[in-house]
Formats: structure tokens, C-alpha cells, sequence
């Protein structure tokens, strides 16, 4: 079988890896003990995020073509990629998280929704709250001026009501 025939596969599964993918992220991993690594895939695996380690040569034919495409010039040394189907700032969230305590894991640069970002922007992109969490916030700050108003009403009904029973008794 010819070595071709050999990287086809690797090539193709990173591509299906990447066809739908909201976000992906590049990362250099060196200097991580493997307790760290193992508690890195981990928490990526609960979120929903897969995360390997593959060759550049590997994700530069994959990337090729796609809007990932820019990360080709981020695979120098060793890189893993970490890819999210469902939520664009769950990767960038996660590592940059995970960086804080294992100050050997950088990340070198990713694509969020088409975007190139470099590893300053993957730090901004970080700071950005989940899907989750905005919806809430959105749904609190919908819910505070409704909330207020049914306070207001409330309190105008309980001091209209004791005047108007206490009018009728002085006649």
C-alpha cells in the first residue's frame, strides 16, 4: 500500500471533523504533564468538543479549500486541534480556562464562525459568555422592567384597595 494511501484516512477524518464545525482552535500542548492532558481532554470531552493531536501536514491538506484555511500558517511544532460543533466560543472559553493553571498550554490561533483569530483574539474570544449565559442575561434584563411594572401595579392596588374599603365605612 502506498503512503498515500496510508494519510488518506487521517486526511479525510479531519476534514469531517471540521465540515460543520463552528469553531476551530490551534494549540500547542508542549510541556503538559500527562495527568494535565488527560484532565485537558476531559473537560473538552464533556463540553462537546473534540480535541487530537494530528500531524501538520495532516491538517494543512485538510484545511485546504475550507474557511479554516488560514490556520495553515499557525502549524509550526507540535499542534493539537480543538473543534466545536455547537458552540463557537467553547473551545477558546475552555483552553484559555484551562491555560490559567497549566501555563504551558498556549494557544496559537482559531477560526470562531469563519473568523481568523490570532492568539490575541482567541483571548477576547475567550472572554465572550456562552450561549447559555447571554440568553439568560438577555431573558433577566427582558424580565427586570415586567417584573417592576407588576411590582408597581401591586403596590398601587394594595393602597388604592384599603382606602377604597376604608371610604364606604366613614359614611
Amino acid at each position: 500500500m502506498a503512503k498515500v494511501e496510508l494519510k488518506k484516512p487521517i486526511v479525510d477524518e479531519i476534514s469531517a471533523g471540521i465540515k460543520d464545525a463552528q469553531s476551530v482552535v490551534l494549540v500547542d500542548y508542549r510541556g503538559l504533564t500527562v495527568e494535565q492532558d488527560t484532565r485537558l481532554r476531559k473537560n473538552l470531552r464533556e463540553a462537546g468538543i473534540t480535541y487530537k493531536v494530528y500531524k501538520n501536514t495532516f491538517m494543512n491538506f485538510a484545511f485546504k479549500g475550507t474557511q479554516f484555511e488560514g490556520l495553515s500558517e499557525y502549524l509550526e511544532g507540535p499542534s493539537a486541534v480543538a473543534i466545536s460543533k455547537d458552540d463557537a466560543t467553547a473551545p477558546a472559553r475552555l483552553l484559555s480556562e484551562f491555560a490559567k493553571t497549566a501555563d504551558k498550554l498556549e494557544i496559537k490561533a482559531g477560526v470562531v464562525e469563519g473568523t481568523l483569530f490570532d492568539a490575541k483574539g482567541m483571548a477576547a474570544i475567550a472572554s465572550i459568555p456562552s450561549r447559555e449565559v447571554l440568553i439568560s442575561k438577555l431573558l433577566g434584563s427582558l424580565q427586570s422592567p415586567v417584573t417592576n411594572f407588576a411590582r408597581v401595579m401591586n403596590q398601587l392596588a394594595e393602597k388604592g384597595g384599603a382606602s377604597a374599603c376604608e371610604a364606604p365605612a366613614a359614611e
